[in-house]
């Protein structure tokens, strides 16, 4: 590529000699930013005026008032329809100062306490129950088998999954006469993913953010106190644990959040999915290798190269973040400077810690913004470590037909303009007391060489 040396090929990735920075980042003397990313070869230019656009979260003139009500019941994922999803995994209820997970709760329990987050299964599973049974023989455990039997026991847990199956049915293109033919038999033998499945929601308590007037003030991340988001985080790796513990063939759990509908959320309504996967992922065995090779890899490719460019725009003692480099999107990259490489290895401090990143980077992007949450990590089975990272990727940028053809993204917003756009939103929020304490902003970050632990293990 013009302007820039273009080291990536097919078969120099994952072993990567050089680190000249150059190779993967340069700036043209009319402002273009071309760009190549370190861990998978991606091509992406950032071409000036095209993302000059501040972060914006006035309200729209499109926006249309909402009635407040003291029990939200916007979609199904709000506190009034707690029957309109599959059965309850757990729950985390908020008492006084406290917080407490009760876990498998009986229909006749749903309203007796507030769900600050709920964990159930997905009523249109990504890689289904079925696929697991077909492919590996896969058997519910003991314990999920009883707690079936213990829910279905009881009229309310029976009449819930039901009404959830006939749903579900009725999404499939079945008419209203062939569900009614189904026995009961065959319905409750569909209900078994909602006891046993690997493809798991976790759904905030919330639709809109308190005192909300408009249709467009949803209650995002951001709309969280850090701690909330903790809670979050918490409920998040219980149920990443819970996973790998009952279907032991599931080497990968990805784990992400979709926000608004043009990054693929099915509900403008706050929530996590985690899908088990029988295999790693093309991009993180990728990585893994690029491990092998080189066990720094992490640091040299990501805040070290990070801040030779001055693109680091937070930290704490536990994570640092910065604008990553030869993104097809905006992207805001979160590390764990943890000895752990596991969200579920780490200590609660440690989890806090990244948690609290990510939060701030979600408060100051405000609601508006349509982004994915990707959560990266080293799988179950592998002994080679790679740090756990998050990314958030702003989707404001539809790729077309230049991409398509050319394997070049041009992505509106360089990393300096996305740093940029960040620092001074992030001291807003700050001062305002909006995020956790302990957050160092842009020039306050120590920016330490090798601050990510993982590869001392």
């Amino acid at each position: 590529m013009s302007g820039a040396r273009k080291v990536l090929t097919e078969d120099t990735l994952g072993s990567l000699p050089s680190l000249r920075y150059d190779a993967y980042y340069h700036q043209m003397p009319d402002g273009t930013v071309k760009q190549i990313n370190p861990f998978t070869g991606q091509e992406v230019w950032a071409v000036p005026g095209r993302g000059n656009k501040p972060i914006d979260n006035d309200i729209p003139k499109t926006a249309k008032p909402i009635e407040q009500k003291a029990k939200e019941d916007i979609c199904s994922f709000c506190e009034t329809r707690y029957f309109e999803t599959p059965p309850e995994k757990a729950r985390v209820v908020r008492e006084a100062d406290s917080w407490r997970a009760h876990y498998q709760l009986p229909a006749s329990q749903y309203f007796n306490s507030k769900a600050e987050f709920r964990r159930t299964g997905n009523l249109f599973e990504i890689v289904s129950l079925d696929y697991w049974r077909k492919n590996y023989d896969f058997r519910m455990t003991k314990k999920q088998l009883e707690w079936k039997e213990r829910y279905l026991s009881e009229t309310d847990g029976l009449k819930h999954v039901l009404n959830v199956i006939d749903f579900k049915l009725s999404r499939s293109g079945k008419t209203a006469e062939e569900i009614a033919r189904m026995s009961v038999d065959e319905k409750l033998a569909m209900a078994d993913a909602f006891f046993g499945g690997s493809h798991e929601l976790i759904i905030a308590s919330r639709h809109y953010k308190p005192n909300a007037q408009y249709d467009c003030e949803l209650f995002s991340s951001g709309e969280m106190t850090p701690e909330e988001h903790y809670q979050y985080f918490l409920a998040t790796i219980d149920a990443l644990k819970d996973i790998y513990a009952n279907n032991r063939y599931v080497r990968y759990v990805s784990v992400f959040q979709n926000w608004l509908k043009p990054a693929g959320a099915s509900f403008d309504h706050i929530h996590k999915q985690l899908v088990g996967l029988d295999s790693w992922s093309i991009s993180i065995e990728s990585q893994i290798q690029m491990v092998r090779k080189s066990p720094n890899i992490f640091n040299e490719y990501g805040p070290n190269m990070a801040a030779h460019y001055n693109l680091i725009f937070a930290e704490n003692d536990y994570a640092i973040a910065y604008a990553s480099i030869g993104q097809r999107y905006p992207t805001l990259a979160i590390y764990s400077k943890s000895l752990h490489s596991r969200p579920q290895e780490h200590t609660p401090e440690e989890v806090k810690g990244v948690s609290d990143l990510v939060h701030a980077c979600h408060v100051a992007m405000g609601s508006q913004i349509s982004c994915n949450e990707e959560w990266y990590y080293t799988p179950i089975d592998s002994v080679y470590n790679m740090p756990w990272k998050v990314l958030i990727k702003w989707r404001i940028n539809i790729p077309a037909g230049f991409e398509g053809n050319t394997s070049i993204y041009i992505n509106p917003v360089s990393p300096i303009q996305l740093r940029d756009k960040m620092v001074p939103r992030l001291y807003e929020v700050r001062n305002q007391g909006l995020i956790a304490k302990g957050i160092s902003i842009a020039e306050e970050c120590a920016c330490k060489p090798n601050s990510l632990q993982y590869y001392l293990r």
